[in-house]
């Protein structure tokens, strides 16, 4: 094994780690959203040029706490106030969902509330726990948003995989009747349901297809190309990149018990994707990693689909 395995692999921690407020005790959303200091609403202003000009169809959206602007919609845009976008998920709570953390990202522009899902997932000898991230935006970029995040409990890997037969995300735009396509979102624990044996299904097969040794370092070189004329650095960042992967496949403890098969090699992406420090580490970067937890990874389903044809 090598060395500071053991060190390197059991920090890891759940993605959205250090982002929000931990809101364990709330009862309901309204409480969360207060704990999390969300409790505000948005209104929404004409707008105008320098010289007073207005602008016709357009308004500002402004939070009511302090005038931050929180985006220039179009007056097709109808507001969503928090409590209004998180108040559905209430009625999930009678089953055994839990909040766990709420919090905001870009000055209030998007917020969120993450529900921890009661039942114990056991696939192929993992446990992993479903997790539901509700997400709503006042800058007019996203919809109202639910999305389904299976965390991989013994490592806390994600492994939110784009599965052509099950949603993960389900959305609904700030336009046209918004308290019929609420309802709509009441479906959310239907959606969960399908999404978690789908992904077990899916699981199942990763975990039948064998890889050999080369299989998995030609897969890697794949993930990661060198692409036009690289400089002397780019390619050591490559490299580097690489190699993680690769001792996150041969060398993670808590992928020693699993074959060396296509789920494995899943998870070692995820892994990086998830927990890897990035080359160059901006202040934004853990909003970015959340983001990537809630929309999808990249590297996650290209890595996904190429075991999928494996």
């Amino acid at each position: 094994m090598a060395a500071n395995v053991e060190t390197m692999f059991y920090t890891r921690e759940k993605p959205w780690h250090g982002l929000g407020t931990m809101v364990q005790e709330a009862p309901t959303s309204e409480t969360a959203l207060t704990l999390a200091g969300l409790d505000w609403n948005v209104i929404q202003k004409p707008i105008e040029t320098e010289d007073g000009i207005p602008i016709s169809g357009f308004r500002a959206n402004i939070r009511d706490t302090d005038g931050q602007v929180l985006g220039v919609v179009t007056d097709r845009y109808k507001v969503v106030q928090n409590t209004e976008a998180f108040g559905f998920s209430d009625q999930l709570l009678g089953e055994g969902v839990t909040y766990e953390t709420a919090g905001s990202l870009q000055n209030g522009r998007r917020t969120w509330l993450l529900a921890r899902l009661p039942q114990r997932y056991i696939i192929s000898g993992d446990e992993i726990t479903p997790y539901l991230v509700f997400m709503n935006s006042h800058d007019g970029s996203g919809a109202i948003k639910a999305a389904m995040t299976p965390i991989r409990v013994v490592c806390q890997n994600t492994l939110n995989l784009a599965l052509d037969t099950a949603k993960r995300v389900w959305a609904t735009n700030h336009t046209g009747n918004i308290s019929g396509k609420l309802e709509d979102a009441r479906n959310t624990l239907l959606y969960a349901e399908q999404y978690m044996a789908e992904l077990g299904l899916a699981i199942d097969r990763l975990n039948r297809k064998k890889l050999s040794d080369r299989q998995v370092c030609e897969y890697i070189d794949i993930l990661f190309p060198l692409m036009g004329n690289p400089t002397e650095q780019q390619k050591k960042n490559v490299l580097r990149m690489k190699e993680d992967v690769k001792r996150r496949y041969f060398d993670a403890p808590d992928l020693q018990h699993v074959g060396k098969n296509c789920y494995r090699f899943v998870n070692a992406v995820s892994d990086f994707a998830t927990h890897a420090k990035p080359l160059r580490e901006r202040a934004n970067y853990k909003e970015s990693l959340f983001a990537r937890t809630v929309d999808g990874n990249v590297l996650i389903d290209k890595a996904y689909e190429m075991m999928k044809s494996a």
